[in-house]
């Protein structure tokens, strides 16, 4: 079956959404999304929306604090629109239904690690849902918006294939309830797939985080960067018999401490700011003392603050540690770093547009310059909403003139002689062991060696998924096991190549941050990654 669209947006988190709804206004949106729409990593966002609001802030204050978090890598343009544009972004979204947490009539806002003011805006605990919520019910309202759930999209089609131009016109999708193909064809097509924890052992992000955009752009061969840059949040609820849950920052911005099994504080032996201190940090410190102490995790106490303010300001988090016998009002609770964030992803200018024309990226497939070599706390959601209301009116702008062109003929899915799959533990081993691999070699903490091994391994494993690709039939599981496997090598030779540490990137053999590596990590298929100078 062939679909056609003005714009195709894969994946339904924040990004995606922003952009469908004020796409509509100037043609017919397509979004596509492999689960329901409510399935996104945006829906998990705890802690809020990164804007200067109060009188007391300033944009240049967030400036500086998006900078400092970033190490030196943050372009310098691209931090200072984000932030210009957040107040705004605040006000639509209010405009079109939002409800953030209020007190005495103003907007009520938080604090996290790395910030030096009070600008998180937030819905208690659950800011993320009610983002994705009050999106989805304008995007369900917009009779130019299509919403397709349980497909999957399973590469990008480009032109260069057929012997065309360099150029994306859309997308291959998987059906997931019938197993079929389609082939869907848009003048403009937006990667917002989100990002890529589950390449990862332990993450805190959902299931459907598996780098499928960043995977599906480098393999039609746009660039990508900075994928060394994978951000660990710091404190996520220790509980190996349940799922990752994570434990907001906003915590420690309303004054929870980390401690050890002693109840020694211990952030302020690692940074001046000691709990509120950038996540890297955070994130390496905790890893530090549980080596050094062999304990599983560290304590996260926030018992100073009575139980009504703790159900007030954090109902979710306060009701999903009970369900594991954990009272935050009495007790401190066990926390352990995880994957949480992808800082690298697609090269895209300051509309979204990629190095391959008809390609957008937005959200957390996209690599703005935003975040540098660390993001600071909610500004993921704050660049989502920038980023998607500027490519949605540059796009409109430029619609007139792609209507002008006719969508190209492109020939659709061809299955060959691929046979359903009779070995899935095939596919369920090899998920397991990038995982695993990635989590231990090319975690918090990396070397030389263990960047070595990983690459190794991961080359070899790229060989088995290849040959059980082209064999069978595709499935979701089989999809996703194939873009975390370029998603690790991206990562891997991308840490390989910055023979320092930075920001998130931390080699014990190249302790130092050096001048010479201020610069991105560019990588592009066929191609080694290498050093581009900005």
């Amino acid at each position: 079956m062939r679909f056609e669209t003005d714009y195709l947006v894969l994946g339904s988190g924040a990004a995606g959404l922003t952009f469908a709804l004020r796409a509509a206004e100037y043609g017919e949106v397509l979004v596509v999304t492999k689960r329901t729409c409510e399935q996104s990593a945006s829906s998990f966002a705890q802690g809020g929306i990164a804007a200067v609001i109060s009188d007391g802030d300033s944009w240049e204050k967030h400036a500086d604090d998006t900078r400092r978090a970033g190490a030196g890598l943050c372009h310098d343009v691209v931090v200072d629109l984000c932030v210009r544009e957040g107040r705004d972004a605040i006000r639509w979204l209010r405009d079109i239904g939002a409800q953030f947490s209020e007190c005495d009539g103003a907007l009520q806002l938080g604090r996290e690690g790395g910030h030096s003011e009070r600008r998180v805006v937030h819905a208690a605990d659950a800011t993320g849902r009610e983002v994705v919520r009050t999106l989805l019910e304008a995007v369900r309202r917009c009779p130019n918006v299509k919403m397709l759930e349980w497909h999957t999209a399973v590469d990008l089609i480009t032109l260069t294939k057929f012997g065309g131009p360099d150029r994306c016109v859309g997308a291959y999708v998987l059906e997931e309830h019938s197993g079929a193909v389609h082939t869907f064809l848009a003048r403009a097509t937006i990667v917002a797939t989100g990002g890529a924890g589950k390449a990862y052992l332990y993450t805190s992000n959902p299931d459907v985080a598996t780098g499928d955009g960043v995977a599906m752009a480098y393999r039609a061969g746009a660039e990508v960067a900075n994928m060394e840059f994978f951000q660990f949040h710091p404190t996520v609820l220790f509980e190996p018999k349940g799922r990752s849950f994570l434990i907001s920052e906003a915590l420690r911005g309303e004054g929870a401490v980390l401690r050890l099994d002693d109840g020694e504080a211990f952030m302020q032996r690692h940074h001046p700011m000691a709990d509120l201190a950038p996540r890297d940090v955070v994130s390496r410190a905790i890893d530090y003392e549980m080596k050094r102490t062999g304990s599983e995790h560290v304590w996260l106490d926030i018992t100073h603050r009575d139980r009504a303010f703790l159900d007030e300001r954090f109902p979710n988090i306060v009701a999903e540690c009970a369900k594991y016998g954990h009272d935050m009002a009495a007790n401190p609770i066990p926390v352990v770093p995880a994957a949480h964030y992808m800082c690298g992803g697609i090269t895209c200018d300051l509309n979204g547009r990629t190095s391959m024309p008809g390609l957008w990226a937005l959200g957390e497939s996209a690599f703005t310059g935003l975040h540098g070599a660390n993001r600071l706390a909610s500004n993921s959601l704050l660049e989502a909403l920038v980023f998607g209301r500027r490519a949605a009116l540059r796009l409109g702008r430029g619609m007139a003139r792609l209507r002008s062109e006719p969508i190209p003929e492109v020939p659709d899915w061809e299955t060959g002689s691929a046979v359903p799959s009779d070995e899935a533990v095939i596919v369920s081993q090899n998920w397991d062991e990038i995982r695993r691999l990635m989590w231990n070699y090319v975690g918090i903490v990396r070397s030389d060696a263990r960047l070595r091994r990983a690459a190794r391994r991961v080359a070899l494993l790229e060989e088995e998924i290849r040959e059980y690709y082209w064999k069978h039939l595709v499935t979701r599981d089989l999809l996703e096991l194939r873009n975390i496997q370029t998603v690790a090598e991206l990562v891997i030779s991308s840490a390989a190549s910055r023979k320092e540490s930075r920001g998130l990137h931390y080699n014990i053999d190249h302790p130092e941050t050096e001048k010479r590596f201020v610069t991105d990590t560019v990588a592009k298929r066929g191609l080694m990654p290498y050093l581009r100078g900005r």
